[in-house]
């Protein structure tokens, strides 16, 4: 459909007098971004879902647009202020407590991985599992679990697997027989890429409920 067909759609059939071509011609190339309502009747005049229009959503505002929620939705769910949620979501950094974590995961329906990195808490878990491979991993699983919003007993199994890979690589580090270099990269590799290890490790939501 030409962007013309696609905003005659929109006034047509859901109210919105104000869309014209070159809305969508914006909307298209990027340089302009739906709101909420003008996101799901772009949907409806496509005949789609507003997921499928934004693809794979990658950030706070993408999730709320998919499940075609207002920022207000967004702050009445979570208990939030409608200026604070909206300031969290333009800078993505989330400083919500606790309670306000699960509501939001909860209402956008988060996964954890969803959840971590929308919010920018990447770096935090990153070094959490960093503590928890190199040290006692038993200490780490409380606040892994209460970033996360987890049950702690779900993370058990992961760190104990992660954190005996990582001491298998630095104990072929160090061991007389295979301390070579390649070992040691190994270990480096592994921490680079601990958040895929953790990720792959973390069973699916629902399992074991």
């Amino acid at each position: 459909m030409a962007p013309g067909h696609v905003a005659y759609g929109m006034r047509a059939s859901y109210g919105m007098t104000h869309v014209t071509a070159d809305h969508i011609t914006a909307w298209e190339r990027g340089t302009s971004l739906p709101s909420a309502s003008e996101l799901a009747a772009l949907a409806g005049a496509l005949w789609c879902s507003p997921s499928q229009l934004i693809g794979a959503p990658r950030n706070l505002r993408e999730h709320r647009l998919a499940r075609g929620l207002a920022v207000e939705d967004i702050a009445r769910a979570t208990g939030l202020d409608v200026h604070a949620y909206h300031h969290m979501e333009s800078t993505g950094e989330w400083t919500g407590t606790s309670r306000q974590s699960v509501a939001l995961a909860g209402v956008l329906a988060l996964n954890p991985r969803d959840f971590i990195t929308v919010t920018g808490l990447d770096g935090e878990l990153t070094q959490m599992l960093h503590d928890a491979v190199g040290t006692r991993w038993q200490a780490h699983t409380r606040p892994i679990a209460r970033l996360l919003s987890m049950d702690r007993r779900e993370l058990s199994g992961p760190l104990r697997e992660m954190h005996q890979e990582y001491q298998a690589l630095m104990t072929a580090t160090l061991s007389r027989a295979g301390g070579s270099s390649a070992s040691g990269e190994a270990g480096q590799r592994y921490l680079e890429e601990i958040l895929d290890h953790f990720w792959s490790k973390l069973p699916p939501a629902g399992a074991g409920s």
